[in-house]
């Protein structure tokens, strides 16, 4: 990609390996007090079995077990992993010693820093930050809780519970910038769920999240990489991780804070409304296969399913339930997220049938009755026929109640019947009773999942269903590949347009990457208009032509279906007149004539440079459709052929390109083509410029053409 938004490359695995897989730890500002955090952290590294843990204090010889030395330089081997708990005035210092003693990784634990928002502090930060890169030291924070390698029982923090008790080893690795939500995470444990490392980044003045993503993909002990994050000022960094996960066969869920207004902002066009904010952190997501966590509560539960899941068979999800009720509210819960309901196959439908009451519901989902819900071999035969169905991914089990004497054998039964089919089961956990019998049973199963809601079941399934989608599907362009052929043709009419672009120039700009655009004639006068119009032929639109004017029509300079001379005069006077009232005013070059393009269905296809990721391109449906139903596709640009032709089937309008109800097939190829090189264009000029958006164009059979567009070019000085 050209510009400059890949600013330092993730880390890999081996990059990190001293700093999170340490043989050799020492707690910098160990002390006697056993409530200070260096106390807290020996403790929690009691249990350590990958190596030796020092002290370092010059007034003892041995705090808790540990041995002390005076210095960092004074222990009798090299340091993979210094832990700073000192104050904030110490930090510079101790780390200057760590470089000089070649530790591997620092983790500061000193909060403010930059968070403070003063100048002083936020250089402080900068200055230990260059001391690490200099050093070849990793370091994490400062402002951070620190780390815990659950593989080696390394407690690399000041959390008060880690060393309370051991907690097993298990496949997901959690990834939060928040201390505070990424411990949220980790007491999952208290119910029987399990992590293999929790890796917090705090002010991330060097390691940061996307760094732990890069890693935990290196790392055979993690399956599932569960991530927070809170603030990503370089997008690309977060692809070259998510990219790292996707060669590794890791899934990976991700929970963004702060989304609402923190994505592209719309500048002057309707290219802003279509993207919205969430936008470009959906097209990463898509591209890299990351589902998505709506919610906090969600994302525990989410990558524990998928470490137990492995990749979707089917396209469906098969449901039952012992109440009516539950299995509507199964219904409405997959419609809502997206999930597939199919009926069942003839086959599974005849052992729902045998096997279910008259009273009951042998479909999908599945009202198996309370009568076979105490009947194992019944209940049995009903979940064995919906897991073996080749048109099911997975099955869920709602659980509206709990009981004692049946939800433990429930859940014994269902992880074979899953562990026989190689598919999940999933217990949606209806009842208020949470810690009821069998819950920890089946947190802590290897095939089977548990879900506190059908809304949390359903948004998971949602997501693994579509990540399997979208990698069956075709694999995006290489944002990195350099500039395309038609760059440097359209780079010289960028200069030669100036700061603005007008229409004109703008279209210019785009038939240099291949796009059809709309014919016109500038002209200077109204006998000038009338002989352009002649020579066009009826009926056709005059414009004011001014880069000043980016919304011609709302401004009142643009006349359409003018269908003889006198109209053109008319129209002529009338625009005319109209741009000299515009304070303050515009300079014009003069007005367009233009041919009428014939009706057809309007699309608008845009591209915006998003703060964090980067260009971005946009389709969607042209006209007032754009702000009455905002029905739009994004990816990161540039895109191919394939992408662009996905974009357009995400669209809900796809029917009216696909030929609705018998209407004409729009020309979708074509369509393809111009989303390509709009989003080509974008990316060979993300730091010239901000916006396009080329609206409408006018679709039909064997036809696609721009008829109105605008480039917005980056201020002087933008450092894009």
């Amino acid at each position: 990609m050209a510009g400059s938004f890949l600013r330092r490359p993730v880390y890999t695995h081996d990059q990190l390996r001293r700093l999170i897989a340490p043989r050799t730890v020492a707690i910098v500002g160990l002390s006697r007090n056993a409530a200070s955090f260096g106390a807290r952290t020996a403790a929690n590294l009691s249990r350590f079995t990958g190596g030796q843990v020092y002290g370092v204090n010059p007034n003892a010889d041995e705090l808790y077990g540990l041995p002390c030395h005076p210095t960092l330089s004074a222990i009798p081997e090299d340091v993979d992993c210094a832990i700073l708990a000192v104050p904030l005035e110490a930090v510079e210092r101790v780390l200057e010693e760590c470089a000089a003693a070649g530790v591997g990784g620092a983790i500061i634990y000193a909060s403010g820093f930059a968070e403070t928002g003063r100048a002083d502090r936020i250089a402080l930060q900068r200055r230990i930050a260059d001391i690490g890169r200099a050093g070849n030291v990793r370091i994490v924070g400062p402002n951070c809780i620190g780390l815990i390698n659950n593989t080696s029982a390394a407690g690399l923090c000041f959390s008060s519970s880690y060393g309370l008790h051991p907690v097993p080893a298990g496949p997901v690795g959690i990834a939060s910038q928040s201390g505070g939500l990424g411990q949220a995470i980790v007491q999952a444990t208290e119910r029987g769920g399990s992590f293999s490392h929790f890796l917090a980044a705090g002010n991330s003045c060097d390691v940061d999240v996307c760094d732990y993503v890069s890693y935990l993909a290196g790392d055979d002990t993690c399956r599932v990489i569960a991530c927070v994050a809170e603030g990503l000022s370089d997008g690309e960094r977060l692809i070259e991780a998510g990219e790292a996960a996707l060669a590794a066969d890791k899934p990976v869920v991700m929970y963004k804070i702060a989304t609402g207004a923190a994505g592209a902002a719309a500048a002057m066009s309707h290219t802003g409304t279509l993207a919205g904010s969430n936008a470009a952190y959906d097209a990463a997501y898509r591209r890299l296969g990351i589902i998505r966590a709506d919610n906090i509560e969600d994302i525990y539960a989410a990558a524990a399913f998928l470490a137990k899941a492995g990749p979707a068979r089917a396209e469906g999800v098969a449901a039952c339930a012992a109440s009516g009720g539950a299995c509507v509210i199964t219904l409405d819960k997959a419609e809502a997220s997206g999930v597939p309901m199919p009926k069942p196959s003839p086959a599974t439908q005849a052992v729902l049938e045998a096997n279910v009451p008259d009273f009951g519901s042998p479909t999908n989902p599945c009202d198996i009755t309370a009568q076979v819900a105490t009947n194992s071999a019944s209940y049995a035969a009903c979940a064995q026929a919906l897991l073996a169905d080749p048109g099911y991914a997975a099955l869920v089990v709602m659980v509206p109640s709990v009981t004692a004497a049946m939800t433990p054998r429930n859940v014994t039964m269902f992880s074979g019947l899953a562990a026989a089919a190689g598919k999940p089961v999933c217990l949606s956990w209806m009842s208020e009773w949470l810690s009821g019998p069998g819950a920890a049973q089946a947190e802590a199963d290897p095939h089977v999942a548990l879900f506190k809601s059908t809304d949390q079941t359903f948004r998971t399934l949602g997501g693994w269903l579509e990540r399997a989608h979208v990698l069956a599907g075709p694999r995006p362009r290489d944002r990195r590949a350099g500039p395309t052929a038609n760059a440097a043709a359209a780079t010289r009419l960028l200069d030669a347009a100036g700061e603005r672009l007008s229409e004109r120039e703008a279209k210019a700009v785009l038939a240099a990457y291949g796009v059809p655009v709309a014919s016109d004639h500038v002209v200077q006068s109204v006998d000038a208009a009338v002989a352009a119009a002649d020579a066009v032929g009826y009926p056709v639109v005059l414009k004011i032509e001014s880069a000043d004017i980016p919304h011609k029509t709302e401004a009142g300079v643009v006349r359409l279906r003018l269908a003889d001379a006198d109209a053109v005069r008319q129209a002529y006077a009338e625009i005319v007149a109209a741009a000299d009232r515009i304070v303050p005013r515009p300079a014009v070059a003069g007005v367009l004539v233009q041919p009428m393009i014939a009706a057809g269905l309007e699309l608008v296809v845009g591209a915006q440079r998003d703060p964090t990721f980067g260009p971005l391109v946009v389709v969607g449906l042209g006209g007032i459709m754009v702000e009455l139903l905002r029905d739009s596709a994004a990816d990161l640009a540039p895109v191919s052929l394939e992408q662009a032709h996905a974009m357009l089937r995400r669209l809900k309008g796809w029917p009216l390109l696909a030929g609705f109800r018998g209407d004409a097939r729009v020309d979708v190829e074509r369509v393809a083509a111009i989303i390509v090189a709009v989003s080509e264009l974008a990316a060979d000029h993300v730091d010239e410029i901000v916006e396009i958006d080329v609206n409408p164009v006018i679709c039909g059979p064997g036809r696609a053409i721009a008829v109105d567009a605008l480039i917005v070019r980056a201020p002087a000085g933008d450092p894009a």
